[in-house]
């Protein structure tokens, strides 16, 4: 009794007993070890007891009946105190352990209960720190520095280590600025304030302190009024710098530049302008009012410039007793007015002397045959003569009006006067390059006319272009037939696979492609043009030397007969190649000798024949063994099993625990064995293609209980649960019971080994017509899309982050079994998200002789 009752007490405490036949309403519920399944325990001890005391009742009914006439002995006596005693042992057992499981369980909610409150203090805190408008970097002492909150994504500013890398996301003055800063702070405790900007261009605060031993630096993102004064003082600084630079690069150049206010009196010029008025200093020329310009350009310029259109005009004046041209832009602003004056007076006298060169010029040009045109630095037509009128025969208005070389171009192009081109564009494109080459380009131009053009095109070093155009019509057409005609010949041997040689009249060779003498194995010397055909047979002898060899193609080839024989063949090589070969007479008494190598194609044919009878008896050998040694090995593991079971009896003597442990594992083992031998014979069997299905009328409803049962087991071992969800009448179907036991055992079984502990796996049942369809669904690790597609090869095992480890053919068994069923099954999984296989079983027909019976 006391062995009974620490074997149910250490049960309530350590496991779970779930309950397979507890299906209701299509689901598996599971009983857990909880105060309910203690108290079914405490139940069972107090049936037991009383089922001991309906025994002893008869007995003490005897005694009493027997006490009228005897008195008890001893020993009667003492039986019934060891009874008695037994069961109220038994009753305060239990009442003891039920006691001391609810002080556990009040214990463990009150630890759970501090631990809760203690992470959601963690998190209050965590959440005060971790603002997101601000972040803090504390130093203690060398380690290193520690980091607080975050701040907004649209300042640039790294979430991780590279934080203190402010170069990468500040700009460089601020972040040259924050670290000399920084340097202060840590080295001699000098607190700062100062504002950075990121390269995003957002504000940010910056502030250095030291408290207790540590240096820390706190920052904030600003906005509203505090982001747009530090930008407008940004900003002014940046214009403050700017302003400088100008003025300096103002002073810097040869060119009077001036800024006057709204009255027009000046109040800044430069090094030039003080110069030209003959001012010792620019500040002497502003203090003194010096101008350099007349009245009446002044007036002229502050009453036509406005914001919108700044005056722009040639005008003469005065430097240093010399008459000269300045180009004068004024700029009229808010505060006053703004001006600039080039120099123009060499680049009037530089004009003129170009206008006299380029008349000169184009009378020589005009009286040439070869056509000209000139184009200047805007791309515009400047000059064309004559010849160049007559070849494009283009409207003398349009050329007049100095059309840009683009539009001339498309001009010629939509009168189809220039070649076609693939890609118009890109042709455009690379012929106005030349006002940016630095040489003279050249190309062909073959015109739809039937003329061809030599283009060349100089680009100017002023800028603009000089095109001329040089007819090769004549010169072209010739060379472009003798060029083609060899080309085409040349290019079609050399790149044919076939060998090919041609031989004149006298035996010599003309002609041969690499392939020739790739196949003979000989030198581009050793056939070269002129070279005899014995000769060359002599160089051809190590590949090949029989009397119907090269002799034969000699005889063919130099042959004085009226009427010249072709001839083709194949021959092998010493080395293995496999030539076919064919004389062709050819027009001027020359023959053409060709070799195709067929080695690939005969080989393969002979290595295919080989491999078919190779792989038909290894088909036959495998499926030999298999079946062989599948039926062979089930007979020693049935043994094993036997004995194991036998080893199991309490008749044949009891078991230390340790032996009992050895006895549960070679019965696993043997058990998985004889699953593993079974599967391979299933699919030897299916493979032989001599598998039938046992067809008959399934009820559905009965096969999911047997199914929930014989998995039960396997589910308690995994730690989870199964949850079935179907319609209240399945019905029924025509298929193989044992084979759709199977299929949906394997389900759930590599479901099971592949779920988390304290998981559900879900088995979705329903009726499409006649078709039966289930899922089975986990949340374990998932399957990637690299291996979706191998998951039902056979000996498939790449997961490895399943429970317990297999041979890999449980899902190729599922789909064999499914197709033998004439139907379908699929997966759909991803990483992390878990795995659903989908299966769809139609119903078969019963053939009429069964159905008959």
């Amino acid at each position: 009794m006391s062995e009974m009752m620490h074997s149910l007490t250490e049960q309530a405490e350590d496991g779970a007993y779930a309950d397979p036949r507890s299906l209701q309403s299509g689901r598996l519920k599971t009983v857990g070890a909880s105060k309910a399944g203690i108290l079914s325990r405490v139940t069972r001890i107090f049936a037991a007891g009383t089922a001991m005391a309906s025994v002893a009742t008869p007995v003490l009914a005897q005694i009493d009946a027997d006490a009228a006439a005897h008195l008890f002995t001893s020993s009667q006596v003492a039986g019934l105190s060891v009874v008695i005693g037994v069961i109220s042992a038994a009753l305060l057992s239990t009442l003891w352990v039920v006691r001391q499981r609810g002080n556990l369980e009040t214990e463990s909610r009150e630890m759970r209960s501090a631990l809760s409150d203690a992470q959601q203090r963690i998190s209050q805190y965590q959440a005060l720190i971790a603002d997101k408008n601000r972040r803090i970097v504390i130093w203690d002492g060398d380690e290193r520095p520690e980091l607080l909150g975050q701040l907004p994504p649209e300042t640039g500013a790294p979430q991780d280590n590279e934080f203190l890398a402010f170069g990468l996301w500040l700009k460089p003055r601020s972040a040259s600025e924050l670290e000399h800063a920084i340097d202060r702070l840590r080295g001699s405790a000098h607190s700062f304030d100062m504002v950075v900007e990121t390269q995003r261009d957002e504000i940010l605060e910056a502030q250095g302190r030291v408290s207790g031993g540590r240096a820390f630096i706190r920052f904030v993102a600003l906005n509203n009024l505090r982001a747009e004064l530090a930008e407008i003082k940004i900003e002014r600084d940046r214009l403050l710098t700017s302003i400088s630079a100008f003025q300096n690069l103002l002073d810097s150049i040869d060119l009077p530049a001036w800024q006057r206010d709204p009255d027009g009196r000046l109040t800044w010029v430069n090094q030039a302008y003080g110069e030209a008025v003959d001012a010792v200093s620019p500040e002497q020329a502003v203090d003194e009012g010096r101008e350099f310009l007349t009245t009446v350009a002044r007036e002229r310029i502050r009453a036509s410039a406005t914001p919108e259109s700044p005056f722009h005009e040639k005008i003469s004046t005065v430097v240093n007793g010399n008459r000269t041209f300045f180009d004068v832009v004024d700029v009229k602003i808010p505060s006053g007015s703004a001006g600039i004056a080039v120099d123009v007076s060499g680049i009037e006298t530089v004009r003129a002397e170009l206008e006299r060169t380029l008349k000169s010029h184009a009378e020589t040009l005009d009286h040439l045959a070869t056509p000209v045109a000139i184009f200047d630095g805007d791309r515009r037509l400047q000059f064309y003569n004559q010849a160049f009128v007559s070849l494009w025969q283009l409207d003398i208005a349009f050329l007049e009006s100095k059309p840009d070389n683009a539009e001339l171009l498309e001009r010629l192009r939509a009168a189809k006067k220039l070649p076609d081109q693939l890609n118009w564009k890109s042709w455009k494109e690379n012929a106005l390059s030349v006002y940016r080459a630095l040489d003279t380009q050249s190309d062909l131009w073959h015109l739809p006319n039937g003329q061809t053009l030599r283009v060349f095109a100089t680009a100017h070093p002023q800028g603009g272009a000089t095109w001329v155009f040089e007819n090769l019509t004549e010169q072209v057409d010739l060379e472009t037939r003798y060029n083609t005609l060899l080309k085409v010949q040349g290019e079609t041997i050399d790149h044919l696979s076939e060998g090919v040689a041609v031989f004149g009249a006298d035996g010599r060779i003309r002609l041969s492609n690499p392939a020739f003498r790739a196949l003979w194995g000989i030198t581009e010397a050793e056939s070269k043009p002129g070279t005899h055909i014995r000769t060359l047979g002599e160089a051809c002898a190590p590949s090949y030397d029989r009397p119907d060899g090269w002799k034969t193609f000699a005889e063919l080839i130099t042959s004085f007969e009226d009427e010249r024989r072709s001839s083709q063949g194949t021959l092998e090589l010493f080395s293995g190649l496999v030539l076919d070969y064919a004389v062709i007479p050819l027009p001027n008494a020359q023959t053409m000798l060709t070799f195709v190598n067929m080695t690939d194609s005969v080989r393969a044919e002979r290595a295919l024949t080989e491999k078919n009878e190779a792989l038909r008896r290894a088909d036959e050998l495998k499926n030999d063994f298999v079946q062989h040694v599948s039926y062979e090995l089930r007979s020693p593991l049935t043994n094993i099993i036997g004995f194991t079971d036998l080893l199991r009896t309490p008749g044949l003597g009891t078991l230390n625990e340790r032996q009992a442990e050895y006895i549960d594992h070679i019965s696993t083992s043997s058990s998985v064995l004889l699953t593993l031998v079974n599967d391979i014979l299933d699919l030897a069997t299916v493979d032989a293609g001599i598998m039938h299905l046992n067809y008959t009328e399934i009820d559905l409803g009965d096969l999911l209980d047997d199914v929930s049962i014989q998995i039960a087991d396997r589910l308690q071992e995994s730690g989870v649960t199964l949850e079935i969800t179907s319609p209240a009448h399945l019905g029924s179907m025509i298929a193989d019971p044992q084979r759709l036991k199977q299929i949906l055992v394997k389900l759930l079984s590599n479901a099971a080994n592949f779920s988390p502990e304290g998981s559900a796996i879900a088995l979705r049942c329903q009726r499409e017509g006649t078709d039966f369809v289930f899922s089975v669904s986990d949340s374990g690790p998932g399957i990637s899309q690299d291996m979706i597609a191998n998951v039902f090869d056979r000996f498939a095992t790449g997961a490895k982050s399943g429970k317990r480890g297999g041979a890999g053919l449980g899902l190729s068994i599922v789909e064999s079994f499914v197709k033998l069923h004439h139907g379908q099954v699929s997966i759909d999984s991803q990483t992390g998200r878990g795995t659903t296989v989908v299966c769809r079983i139609p119903s078969a027909h019963l053939p009429s002789s069964v159905a008959a019976e």
